[in-house]
């Protein structure tokens, strides 16, 4: 059994990435035993692949805003105790950033990561006793794919498969097929208008399906109550853990999302999906392009309600 330390703390949408190089690295070598170390808020995400058998926590995003409190110091000490009480036969930071490189190079085992000129901040390879060169021109999943392979010693064949499942349909989903509409996102560049999701819900509505509208902080709370009050059916969904989350993004009969990570999640889980782009490019940051899933748009470019319908129906149609 080999023991790998994984370092991939954040975002949601890079850690989501991450889980086609686990699955692959399963065919290849299926007695390694992966332990994830992410950020607290991200921390339900590497559990839901069946490869990571631990997950260790690290609060860094708190921590910095609290450098001087007992309380921050003492976490700290607990979790180099816990990266140092193990012996990893391998730390790989999938990260390449000095928040991953450095909690890889206190723990106990050889660190290895991409080289300096594939990563964003190049200071972070010189932590690593070994270097991978992989393309910065690649698409996220591919980089963590060809990083993986690498650090591994085998070929990466085959189109990327994430390979998780999700749980029991959610008990407070009225019944009937639903649509799940991930209207927030993190930059207000990257939302879609407003007129064009009721729009969509219309549609959505004359075909049988009942809008779902998640949320995650009270601004995105109440754009989700404004926008199903004027849509027919809507549901505001509470809110909810990430592992519920899934659950309800997997039984979707349809998923609208922007630029955000539980777009990403609708991805992995395989559901028909159409990812909207106003602002960033989908060639490196897009969902995986499937029958079942695609792009629309780019930065400075809104989709348009009816190209977005259509795409709808034809990951649906194949569904």
């Amino acid at each position: 059994m080999k023991n790998v330390l994984l370092l991939r703390t954040s975002s949601m949408g890079d850690l989501i990435h991450t889980w086609p190089a686990l699955t692959e690295l399963a065919q290849h070598q299926p007695d390694t035993r992966i332990t994830w170390l992410a950020e607290e808020a991200f921390v339900d995400i590497p559990g839901l692949h069946p490869q990571v058998q631990a997950t260790l926590p690290i609060a860094w995003r708190r921590w910095r805003k609290h450098l001087l409190a007992r309380d921050t110091w003492q976490q700290m000490a607990a979790l180099k105790q816990a990266l140092q009480g193990t012996r990893w036969d391998l730390v790989l930071d999938a990260q390449g950033l000095l928040k991953s490189a450095l909690p890889g190079w206190l723990a106990n085992g050889p660190l290895a990561g991409y080289d300096a000129a594939s990563i964003r901040e190049p200071l972070a390879a010189r932590f690593y006793d070994q270097h991978y060169a992989v393309s910065r021109q690649l698409s996220a999943i591919e980089r963590n794919r060809r990083l993986f392979a690498a650090a591994f010693g085998y070929e990466v064949s085959g189109a990327p498969v994430f390979g998780i499942r999700a749980g029991a349909r959610p008990g407070w989903l009225p019944a009937g097929p639903y649509a799940v509409l991930l209207h927030a996102t993190s930059r207000d560049s990257k939302l879609w208008p407003e007129p064009h999701w009721l729009a969509l819900a219309a549609e959505l509505a004359a075909q049988g399906l009942y809008a779902v509208l998640p949320w995650g902080n009270a601004v995105e709370q109440a754009r989700a109550q404004r926008l199903a009050a004027a849509m027919p059916g809507a549901v505001v969904a509470p809110r909810v853990p990430l592992r519920e989350a899934a659950a309800l993004l997997g039984h979707a009969a349809a998923v609208v999302g922007v630029d955000t990570g539980l777009t990403h999640l609708a991805n992995a889980l395989d559901v028909p999906l159409v990812a909207i782009y106003t602002d960033t490019d989908p060639a490196l940051t897009g969902v995986v392009a499937t029958v079942r899933a695609a792009n629309i748009g780019r930065a400075g470019e809104i989709p348009p309600v009816d190209a977005v319908l259509a795409l709808l129906a034809r990951v649906r149609g194949a569904a």
